[in-house]
């Protein structure tokens, strides 16, 4: 990988539960960055398909081109010039990555971001930092730990209108399981936003 010409390579983290506008807000980032005339590459997962399957979209019906990858290997090979992101000519990264649903990438994008922000490269990388269970999701905790700027968005609890930082999974109408599998793709139909009180698992 080449260098970026923007030196001001860092880590963005945004995270909340679902509802809280995690997609809405790095839509935002990135749109600003294409207005500014930066290059911008943005990923998604390709489990996640619940609205587009070469978009990322926000709940509230905003979307953003993007290339769904299996594995953050597929993203680096891409951002390596193999692939159709970057310009021949140019022989550069993009000045802007980002990644949506990142909880669900694998343990290669913690690396994956740490490298392009060593290179230059403004990495924005949105996604769950709980579980339905309320356990820290997958590689958020560490893409935290390690970020130069995190945002944590609330949503609204369904049940009494505070602030949400919860995922609550139902199954028929009823609280998921704790022993259900972690990931489990799924909007409206599977998911509420609630508030530590009202955030219920079933053991």
């Amino acid at each position: 990988m080449l260098k970026s010409p923007y030196h001001g390579g860092h880590l963005e983290v945004i995270v909340g539960p679902m509802f809280s506008g995690k997609s809405e807000e790095l839509i935002r980032r990135l749109n600003r960055a294409v207005i500014a005339r930066q290059r911008v590459a943005v990923f998604k997962p390709a489990i996640d398909d619940r609205y587009h399957q070469s978009h990322v979209a926000s709940h509230a019906g905003r979307v953003l081109e993007a290339v769904a990858v299996p594995s953050t290997a597929q993203a680096r090979d891409l951002l390596g010039g193999r692939g159709t992101l970057l310009d021949a000519g140019a022989q550069v990264l993009p000045d802007v990555v980002g990644f949506d649903e990142a909880q669900f990438f694998d343990e290669g994008l913690v690396p994956l971001s740490l490298e392009l922000a060593d290179l230059g490269v403004r990495v924005i990388l949105a996604g769950l930092d709980l579980d339905f269970r309320g356990e820290p999701f997958g590689v958020m905790p560490e893409l935290l730990s390690r970020a130069e700027s995190v945002e944590k968005l609330t949503a609204i609890c369904v049940v009494c209108g505070a602030p949400a930082t919860r995922t609550q999974r139902l199954i028929g109408g009823l609280p998921a399981r704790r022993s259900d599998p972690v990931v489990l793709v799924g909007a409206a139909e599977s998911y509420e936003a609630r508030c530590r009180v009202h955030h219920l698992v079933e053991d």
